[in-house]
């Protein structure tokens, strides 16, 4: 108990430091990120239409949440949660500037252990939020708070791929040390829990544009790479290679 204790404090110490200020992470990781936009694209389409009339969790709602788009999208009721408190007074803040209250509430929360009544939300999402907890634990809390028809959908990096793995052990002072990209392992772990789940793989020769990102060239590059990921991301033995994970889950069994 005593390290679950110490790691859930660590992860709320980072994720402090991180929303008030990243402008490191920004530096390393920026250029990646830039090819990103067709797995968030695909993500924010997912959530938006399965968020009529819904009850919504979003996993970490600091900067780049989700839950103010869900709250406009005629959602019934959009509850952010974070371990930060920092992230809670951006969103807050936010939330204030945007004119919005009547259908969004932000909530200091571990994820693992949710604190909402069995059978009360329709749709759990997030990104990049998985990856920071006890996968078993946290599925858990998921499939009990969903209603019987409910969904949830993340986006997740995997950690099976050698040379991004290498620079993450290169980058350590960006990244939390309890943070753990998920493994083949863990979506099977996950997917056991629901009674339709699909996992989109993006991401594996696409990260050569990164290098170029901003400059000429990159759009076309991003493209070719993209169809080339068509292709090999099919593939059971090279998908597990890719950089993230769109994950999909329906009717959790309890």
């Amino acid at each position: 108990m005593t390290s679950t204790k110490e790691r859930l404090k660590r992860e709320q110490q980072f994720h402090d430091l991180r929303y008030s200020d990243d402008r490191q992470r920004q530096q390393k990781v920026g250029k990646f990120y830039s090819i990103t936009h067709s797995i968030t694209q695909a993500y924010e389409q997912k959530i938006l239409a399965s968020s009529q009339n819904a009850r919504v969790i979003e996993y970490g709602c600091g900067k780049g949440s989700y839950a103010f788009k869900i709250a406009k999208h005629q959602a019934k009721l959009v509850t952010g949660i974070d371990i930060s408190p920092v992230a809670i007074a951006i969103a807050q803040k936010q939330a204030i500037t945007e004119n919005l209250g009547q259908n969004l509430q932000f909530q200091l929360m571990n994820a693992e252990h949710l604190s909402f009544a069995d059978n009360s939300y329709d749709l759990i999402c997030g990104s990049g939020i998985l990856h920071h907890l006890d996968i078993t634990t946290a599925t858990r809390s998921i499939t009990r708070v969903l209603t019987p028809t409910g969904k949830a959908i993340f986006i997740e990096p995997l950690g099976h791929n050698f040379l991004i793995n290498l620079y993450r052990r290169l980058t350590p002072e960006i990244r939390s040390v309890d943070e753990h990209p998920l493994l083949a392992k863990d979506l099977a772990a996950i997917q056991r829990n629901f009674k339709i789940a699909n996992i989109h793989y993006f991401y594996l020769t696409s990260l050569i544009a990164s290098l170029i990102a901003g400059k000429p060239g990159f759009n076309i590059l991003l493209r070719c790479c993209q169809l080339i990921d068509a292709v090999l991301l099919k593939l059971p033995v090279i998908k597990k290679q890719a950089w993230m994970v769109l994950i999909e889950l329906e009717q959790p069994l309890k």
